[in-house]
């Protein structure tokens, strides 16, 4: 398997702007479903429709096919997905990674309208979910998630956003059409660079969630299996929000 830290992952089609089948792998109905999806709004709406991966079998990362195919995602994959759509529509497939503490990071797709930018989201919350394309910077984009950005104790955990990491960096066998889990874009989301969203002086002024906060947050889209209820939470990227 290509190491995402060297150049084995870059191929023919990196500089393209609209990416064809034949680039990505796909078959033509699965193909011809992510071309149906032709703005933000559709790709959302589809992702939304995504049952959650609570990643009952253990950790995963699965490449696009397989969300196709399952038609189920947790945050990194559903990103992925979507920002697969937005290349075949001929805008660049970006993620954007926001790192927290005592928790989980949270991974969107990004798009701009107008030099404005927007995120498309999985998630099962109700607060990480999509954002017009109404920021003017990616720092603005992170900070509309601070104040739902929370663990289970009511703390708000966000801390960091990182540069717009550019799948066409990446082979396509490796987050589109593989059979294995894309851990390389895991693994090239921790090592580029992030900026602190806070400093110490501002985050002493920050409080917990109140109790009718706390009432709002439990709205989950799907529940949670109940096999996985009890297991202490784990701060990997792949789970996301």
């Amino acid at each position: 398997m290509p190491d995402a830290r060297t150049g084995d992952i870059f191929c023919s089609v990196a500089t393209k702007r609209f990416a064809r089948r034949e680039d990505l792998g796909l078959t033509p109905a699965e193909f011809a479903l992510l071309r149906r999806l032709d703005s933000p709004r559709k790709i959302q709406a589809y992702v939304y429709g995504l049952k959650q991966n609570f990643e009952v079998g253990g950790d995963t990362c699965r490449p696009v096919r397989a969300v196709l195919r399952t038609r189920s995602a947790h945050c990194i994959e559903g990103a992925m997905l979507a920002a697969c759509a937005m290349w075949i529509q001929g805008e660049p497939p970006l993620l954007l990674d926001m790192r927290a503490v005592r928790d989980f990071d949270h991974v969107v797709a990004l798009f701009r309208r107008r030099g404005l930018w927007g995120a498309i989201s999985k998630t099962n919350g109700i607060g990480l979910r999509w954002r017009d394309p109404v920021y003017r910077s990616l720092r603005e984009l992170a900070m509309s998630y601070f104040h739902e950005y929370y663990n289970r104790r009511d703390h708000k955990t966000l801390r960091e956003y990182s540069v717009p990491f550019d799948l066409r960096r990446v082979d396509p066998k490796l987050w589109i059409s593989g059979e294995k889990n894309a851990w390389p874009v895991a693994e090239e989301l921790d090592t580029i660079r992030h900026f602190p969203l806070l400093n110490g002086h501002h985050l002493k002024a920050v409080v917990r969630r109140d109790p009718f906060e706390r009432r709002v947050g439990v709205l989950l889209q799907y529940r949670r299996p109940r096999a996985l209820l009890e297991k202490p939470a784990r701060s990997k990227k792949q789970r996301g929000k």
